[in-house]
């Protein structure tokens, strides 16, 4: 199937102009990679190598600017739902909004000047945004900063959440919000690599395609590399 074929051609995923990530051929796909066991992904012991952190470095740490703005801060929340077999919480961001319109990302947002850390601002983003109550919320670890191409410097905070949890959605913000297999995020056989000459640069990034139902969720851009980002500590 063309990943084109299962979204609507009038659904926007990025205020570029003549540029639509899905239209853009994939160069390559990382199945050479080794596929993390499911033990290792396991919620107990993602809780555990968070607590005794190995050594290693984030493949991806920033998009190439394309936004005039000073930069910000930002967090994101990685929600692990505790499901017999995980998911990751994702959402759906509304078509009018000025940044990352029509994208799948992580509930998140800009820092507050009032929010006394980063995971202060990815658990009040996320009540926020699509509802999630803290106290279902188990924040276990942090990822190092990954600064995207509208200058947001985000914090990826991992929390494994209870699946009881009840969901509002913020429609100003969020058009839907779903679940997607953790275990289909960290195989490499589905990290999709891209890249396209645009305004006299290359850019570069990774895509996940996944078929929920007959829709397709298109993770591409900073969520994908931050996904990227958690494959290569897990897998460390």
């Amino acid at each position: 199937m063309n990943p084109l074929d299962s979204v609507p051609p009038d659904t926007p995923l990025s205020k570029l102009p003549n540029f639509d990530p899905r239209a853009v051929p994939v160069i390559g796909i990382d199945a050479h990679l080794p596929i993390i066991s499911a033990d290792v992904l396991a919620p107990a012991a993602i809780r555990a190598r968070f607590l005794t952190p190995p050594h290693w470095e984030p493949e991806v740490w920033s998009e190439r600017q394309f936004a005039e703005r000073d930069p910000a801060r930002a967090s994101v929340l990685i929600p692990i739902v505790l499901r017999e077999r995980p998911t990751v919480l994702l959402t759906e961001r509304s078509t009018h909004l000025s940044t990352h319109s029509g994208q799948v990302a992580f509930p998140g947002g800009k820092q507050d000047a009032t929010d006394p850390d980063e995971i202060f601002t990815a658990l009040r983003e996320a009540q926020e945004e699509i509802g999630l109550a803290p106290g279902l919320v188990e924040v276990i670890g942090q990822l190092p900063t990954y600064t995207a191409g509208t200058r947001f410097i985000i914090t990826p905070v991992v929390a494994l959440v209870n699946p009881a949890h009840a969901l509002t959605l913020n429609a100003f913000e969020v058009a839907d919000a779903f679940e997607i297999p953790l275990d289909f995020l960290m195989n490499p056989n589905h990290h999709r690599r891209h890249a396209l000459e645009w305004a006299g640069a290359r850019r570069e990034w990774f895509s996940i395609a996944y078929m929920d139902g007959a829709n397709e969720r298109f993770v591409w851009g900073a969520t994908a590399a931050m996904l990227r980002n958690l494959y290569r500590f897990l897998i460390a």
